[in-house]
């Protein structure tokens, strides 16, 4: 039977009229060995026929070395960096001009095929997780910093640009690009854009969306679209603003215009060592409280510290519960001044130890230990969840103290590094996945963690995005009438929801909102387990 249901995929794409004629006459023959009726196979072929048109018209525009089909080179782009879910596309496409995306975007809208954007895949929310038999559209390639205007402290970027190259890029005129996600290294301007992405500094800096000033994008249609301009002052809504954040559901970006800050004449970096989580916690309250606004405010806990000490050995105390990793950056007068008053506060919060980064080199291997902590955790345990809820400030201290109840409870270590400025929780909830009901203990607890979340009043994401990862806890933190505005927004744009299809709004009934057994997308069919 598997030979003959290939058959009639092949003489469908030859003559479609007439394999329905022969299925029809052969339904009761379909039905009693595959356990389908007529309508049912006949859907699964005509969706088999607008995949192989679609390869067609991209054989076109795409050598063999860019258009890749085989199941060995699909295999790189079936995840992203939340790696306990994986789903097939049926190609990926590997373009390497804004051209030939819009013909990609066009040629799947033409056949009704769904798409995603992939930049590095750095996405710890499933957000870059391909559509089942859809095209992925890897936009590595589109990788040029197009335009810098010092002057006017803009650059124009493709989507593919490294985070860390533009910075590295504007450098000689004494300019930067503020947003610093942990992944700066790799991840890409174009996913940055997608997700909202923030960093250390964006306590003092904003988001990405505070530093993008335009966008020219092609919308699920295969329209072109800009958004925004080069001005800090925009007139009307500000619609590069609406397109930051949308997960791909919008379209895709192909060009983007950055707004680049003067670097600072001076950094201090103070590391102070706690011998609790919540004291911690604490503690940034009181700075915030006195009016202070450090650039950077970062948590780690004591699972945290141990595995940036083993991966880069970064000096932090020993034996500490926290670190906290405070800071500040302006004109010299100013940072010094701070400086003094930072001190008085950390030392009236309680802090066991404190560290002053002398020179630069002390400052980076701080910030080193830091970033690393993310891939760091790989040292703790076999696989990993992520989460990134946000509370608000001053209920930061008790957050942690019923993160820390909630892990003991589940039997599951979490290990806490956040952006403790403005409240951007990191849990990293340690489980083996080899061991029978791990995963699904780590995922129940995710949950619960972002609940309390929504509970103190804060979100279910900060930066992360919603992705696939979050759509159960869309309902916990929007009403039904929330989500329905953003579903005719979105419908309003790609009415054939073809453009990163599946991820951040929840579709027909709300699913389960706790994970026992398969993840609600598993149940759907729309991702399985590796």
């Amino acid at each position: 039977m598997v030979g003959m249901y290939f058959g009639l995929v092949q003489r469908l794409c030859e003559d479609r009229r007439n394999v329905s004629r022969d299925l029809r006459g052969r339904e009761g023959l379909v039905k009693s060995t595959c356990g389908w009726d007529y309508e049912c196979l006949h859907s699964a072929i005509e969706e088999a026929a607008k995949l192989s048109e679609l390869l067609h018209d991209l054989k076109k525009t795409y050598p063999p070395g860019r258009l890749l089909t085989a199941a060995a080179e699909l295999a790189p782009y079936e995840s992203d960096a939340l790696t306990a879910f994986k789903a097939r596309p049926r190609a990926v496409v590997l373009p390497e001009s804004a051209e030939e995306v819009v013909t990609t975007v066009r040629a799947c809208y033409r056949h009704g095929v769904p798409f995603m954007a992939r930049g590095s895949g750095t996405s710890l929310s499933g957000g870059s997780l391909p559509v089942e038999d859809g095209v992925v559209i890897g936009l590595n390639r589109l990788n040029r910093i197009l335009r810098i205007d010092p002057r006017e402290r803009v650059a124009v970027v493709e989507p593919g640009t490294i985070n860390l190259k533009v910075s590295e890029a504007v450098e000689p005129y004494g300019l930067y690009y503020a947003p610093d996600p942990s992944s700066q290294l790799i991840c890409t301007i174009g996913g940055n854009v997608a997700f909202n992405s923030g960093g250390a500094h964006c306590l003092k800096y904003g988001m990405t969306a505070n530093h993008v000033l335009g966008i020219q994008a092609v919308l699920p249609d295969g329209e072109l679209a800009e958004f925004g301009s080069e001005s800090l002052e925009g007139v009307g809504p500000d619609l590069s603003g609406f397109f930051v954040g949308s997960e791909g559901l919008f379209g895709i970006a192909l060009e983007i215009t950055l707004r680049l800050l003067p670097r600072p004449e001076r950094y201090h970096t103070v590391l102070a060592a706690y011998d609790s989580l919540e004291c911690a916690g604490d503690a940034v309250s009181l700075v915030v409280a006195s009016g202070l606004l450090p650039g950077a405010m970062e948590i780690m806990d004591r699972l945290a510290i141990e595995a940036a000490e083993a991966a880069v050995d970064a000096g932090y105390p020993k034996g500490a519960a926290a670190v906290l990793i405070v800071e500040l950056e302006g004109p010299t007068e100013e940072v010094e001044a701070e400086r003094l008053r930072l001190l008085e506060l950390i030392k009236t919060s309680g802090a066991s130890e404190v560290i002053e980064a002398e020179n630069e080199e002390e400052r980076v291997r701080i910030w080193k230990g830091r970033k690393s902590a993310f891939s760091a955790a790989g040292r703790l345990s076999p696989d990993f969840l992520v989460q990134d809820g946000v509370v608000p400030r001053g209920r930061l201290g008790e957050a942690l103290r019923k993160i820390e109840e909630l892990g003991s409870s589940h039997g599951l270590r979490v290990a806490n590094v956040f952006h403790a400025g403005d409240g951007n929780l990191h849990p990293l909830i340690l489980y083996d996945g080899r061991v029978d009901g791990e995963l699904e203990r780590a995922e129940e607890l995710a949950g619960e963690i972002l609940r309390l979340c929504v509970g103190l009043g804060g979100s279910i994401t900060g930066e992360h995005g919603v992705g696939v990862e979050k759509i159960a806890y869309m309902n916990d933190m929007f009403s039904t009438e929330d989500i329905d505005a953003m579903k005719r927004i979105r419908a309003a744009i790609d009415p054939c929801e073809l453009a990163n299809k599946g991820k951040m709004l929840p579709e027909g009934e709300p699913p389960a909102m706790k994970f026992h057994g398969p993840h609600p997308l598993e149940r759907e069919g729309r991702i399985s387990r590796e």
